[in-house]
């Protein structure tokens, strides 16, 4: 195979599109893989009661519009998941991607040159796939990120993180914190209102709310370019929201005036019947929602030694600083919220010019 694909998510999807403009077929040239059942990414696993207005913009796949379908006027009463699902399985039919799944990628080493993919799959068996370029596009989902806090493993109530968020009905009557500042904590301080007994919510740093309906375009290009630097240098990626802010819509305002989206500094420690905050005061939990963001998942390339000393991964304009024959979709700079669409074309492109390139 020429060229492996890992994960169709919006990123994986976007490459996989502009490859077969540049005359690479599906099942013959390059193969995409996915971990998940069904084709959504992973909006799929998302909450039931998540609409698509109610967090980052879902951006249209490339040429999404040929299906006659957008998301700016999809029907935003239905569950969110439903949508993108249905939206990316059309998608993936229409243009004949040929998504391979469930596949969950194992590993990757190199022998002889290339690429070796191991994968595992309940369906086709343990596999090994070799491959001249690989596409990563696994996203984030599938590495929540919790972080370390004093007395955590003596709370005697329940711990979960935006990945295992069900719905507002399991935190009936419970006296719940809420930690984090990015729209997943904002969402479950609103939909957790009414529900709970009582609502916390901690906040590394404060807040920055920006006094508009819409995402400034100058603090989105900021935030690309806090991404870029972060990634071309291998260090850790910043959060996408420390970058651009909060847009402060009519509702967030409306909840803010009456009290609920006013959080507090973290809290200092975990007690086993709730938290201890800074001022030294106390106050009673039964649940903590860790909405503490993710971690570029990336542990099946750990064999090939790709890390930085910097402790992430060097990449510039989606390739492998370390190894040209390495792309990275949706990372970065391209995270899928804020252009993994153009990045598609960009990758499909180099990928292309590298296999051009190689003997």
């Amino acid at each position: 195979m020429s060229v492996v694909i890992i994960g169709a998510g919006q990123a994986g999807l976007s490459v996989a599109y502009y490859l077969q403009t540049l005359n690479l077929a599906a099942g013959r040239d390059f193969v995409l893989f996915d971990r998940s059942p069904h084709a959504g990414g992973a909006w799929q696993h998302r909450w039931e009661s998540l609409r698509l207005g109610d967090a980052h913009r879902v951006n249209d796949l490339p040429f999404l519009s040929d299906l006659g379908l957008r998301f700016d006027t999809a029907d935003r009463q239905r569950p969110a998941r439903d949508v993108v699902s249905e939206y990316y399985a059309a998608y993936e039919e229409h243009f004949a991607l040929a998504v391979v799944r469930p596949v969950t990628v194992t590993g990757v080493t190199e022998c002889a040159g290339d690429l070796i993919v191991a994968t595992s799959s309940p369906v086709f068996g343990e596999r090994t796939t070799a491959t001249r370029v690989l596409v990563n596009a696994t996203g984030t989902w599938g590495a929540p990120f919790i972080p370390h806090a004093s007395g955590a493993e003596t709370f005697l109530g329940r711990q979960i993180h935006t990945s295992g968020y069900t719905s507002a009905e399991d935190f009936a009557g419970l006296n719940v914190v809420v930690v984090g500042g990015g729209t997943s904590a904002i969402g479950f301080m609103l939909e957790l209102e009414g529900a709970a007994d009582t609502l916390s919510w901690a906040t590394r740093r404060p807040i920055g709310w920006v006094d508009s309906e819409h995402l400034d375009l100058e603090e989105a290009v900021a935030a690309v370019a806090m991404q870029d630097t972060a990634a071309r240098a291998g260090q850790a990626l910043p959060s996408i929201v420390s970058g651009t802010g909060v847009p402060l819509t009519a509702r967030l305002r409306s909840a803010r005036d009456r009290g609920l989206l006013v959080p507090r500094a973290m809290f200092t420690s975990i007690e086993p019947t709730g938290v201890r905050w800074p001022d030294g005061s106390f106050s009673p939990a039964d649940a903590i929602i860790w909405a503490s963001g993710f971690r570029p998942e990336l542990r099946h390339l750990a064999p090939l030694k790709l890390r930085a000393k910097a402790g992430g991964y060097a990449v510039a304009a989606g390739a492998s600083v370390a190894d040209p024959r390495i792309f990275f979709a949706g990372y970065g700079p391209q995270a899928s919220t804020i252009g993994a669409n153009r990045a598609g074309r960009l990758i499909a492109r180099q990928v292309v010019a590298q296999l051009a390139a190689q003997p």
